[in-house]
């Protein structure tokens, strides 16, 4: 069973994350707190939206798809980035994960979203191969960048030192 996640739910995904983490060789690089999840989950503006997938005997959490809305200049419309989806060991091979990304297609489909997107491990095999069975297709003509730590520093100092010289003009 799929269904939305509840502010109950948040210490499970937490957990689910920490899981995803180790499974991605990164444990250290997982830090969001359990308030931080609620917050971006169920604050007064969420950000970020969170579907679980529930093992039909047990009813307990198995897996969890965290994913927010994003927009394309090109369609204008907006679109699903899928930014962890996570399926326990235990509980793999039984559709889950599947489920979880049906879900998400229904969810752009009947909002007239024209993208789904998401970035898998170039190691990461089993799940390269398992998109690709349901006929996703890789962008290797875009590449992801990213600002962390110091360069973002840097460069939010740069805007900083931007307004200020434009306000002295």
């Amino acid at each position: 069973m799929i269904r939305a996640a509840t502010p109950a739910d948040v210490p499970e995904i937490h957990a689910m994350i920490r899981e995803l983490a180790e499974y991605e060789r990164e444990p250290d690089s997982a830090r969001a707190t359990p308030r931080q999840l609620h917050d971006a989950l169920f604050g007064p503006d969420p950000a970020v939206f969170a579907l679980l997938a529930e093992d039909d005997t047990m009813g307990a959490p198995v897996g969890f798809a965290l994913w927010f809305r994003n927009f394309s200049t090109w369609t204008g419309t907006h679109g699903v980035y899928l930014e962890d989806l996570f399926v326990r060991p235990q509980a793999r091979g039984g559709g889950h994960g599947k489920a979880l990304l049906a879900e998400l297609a229904a969810i752009c489909v009947e909002r007239g979203y024209e993208r789904f997107e998401w970035s898998v491990l170039d190691w990461n095999e089993p799940s390269i191969a398992f998109y690709r069975a349901m006929g996703a297709r890789p962008q290797d003509e875009w590449t992801v960048q990213r600002l962390t730590g110091e360069p973002l520093r840097v460069l939010a100092e740069q805007a900083r030192v931007n307004k200020a010289t434009s306000l002295s003009n």
